[in-house]
């Protein structure tokens, strides 16, 4: 009887806690949301959906399937609004708080979601490749936008009105024009707090409701330029690469970095030999930087 009793209390301790382990799905692991780059779609990131559930079974997984191949050169405010319309009811169906894990471009659409959305519960955003302070250099994906055009001339589309309508021009910035981009901008320079603005203190605040920020990228990427934009470094007017913690925007802590790493949760991680397109398919990569912030 005393045997029964005791296991009797400890199903009173243990089943409770066991029920808020595996609220909603059976998972005690937050839910993340995946969000794609330029002209990808859902379905170039499934390998790392599968890692994910491999490394943290039961994780309730979320590709966003939106602005797929071609749609995803619509302006990147545009994109903010219809990832923001899909992801918020698994953001309210989630107690815990979500993961974001955003690669290349899709990594500003999240940054414009963390920023413009007070109500956001994300835990851990981690950028996979994305060109967070900006992009300048001749890839491929370029060369498929602008086959007659050099670096050097991109920015006479860019920083016209009708150039702001495409994403790939939301995020151009020519270190040789830097008022031009200053001035025309409509998104990253709002975002990085280069430009401003009336929200930039609300936008500031959302944004440093993350718990952490692992910013992800390499030398070999080959399409991010300069590579160390995805850890927010970036060209001075002489194309030498100004590292994250010399930026303007770091030093008077615009938008949160400085805050985030005083915090000591701002994590960058380094993988050489990686390409662009192969950052979401590498296991490896995967279990080094991000498996243990997906908890």
């Amino acid at each position: 009887k005393r045997s029964s009793a005791n296991l009797g209390v400890l199903a009173g301790l243990f089943v409770p806690l066991l029920c808020a382990c595996f609220w909603a799905g059976g998972s005690a692991y937050k839910p993340v949301i995946i969000v794609h780059g330029l002209f990808d779609s859902p379905k170039n990131l499934l390998n790392l959906q599968q890692f994910i559930s491999e490394s943290h079974p039961g994780t309730n997984v979320t590709i966003i399937d939106l602005f797929d191949g071609y749609e995803s050169l619509k302006p990147l405010w545009t994109q903010v609004e219809g990832f923001k319309a899909v992801i918020y009811p698994i953001m309210q169906n989630a107690a815990d708080g979500v993961h974001f894990i955003c690669y290349s471009q899709g990594g500003l659409v999240c940054r414009g979601i963390l920023s413009t959305l007070p109500e956001h519960n994300v835990h851990t955003f981690i950028s996979l490749s994305s060109p967070q302070a900006g992009q300048y250099g001749d890839t491929d994906y370029f060369k498929d936008l602008f086959p007659e055009c050099v670096k050097s001339e991109i920015y006479h589309f860019c920083y016209l009105g009708i150039g702001q309508r495409f994403s790939v021009c939301n995020y151009w910035k020519d270190p040789h024009h830097k008022d031009l981009y200053v001035n025309v901008s409509s998104y990253l320079a709002l975002l990085n707090a280069e430009k401003p603005h009336p929200n930039a203190t609300e936008w500031r605040k959302n944004f440093l409701k993350i718990q952490k920020l692992v910013l992800i990228g390499g030398p070999d990427d080959g399409v991010i330029t300069p590579w160390q934009a995805s850890q927010f470094g970036f060209y001075d007017d002489n194309e030498t690469v100004v590292e994250m913690q010399k930026q303007d925007f770091y030093l008077s802590d615009a938008f949160g970095l400085k805050t985030l790493a005083a915090r000591e949760d701002l994590i960058t991680c380094t993988f050489p030999g990686v390409q662009h397109v192969q950052w979401h398919s590498n296991e490896t990569v995967f279990h080094a930087c991000m498996e243990k912030w997906l908890v």
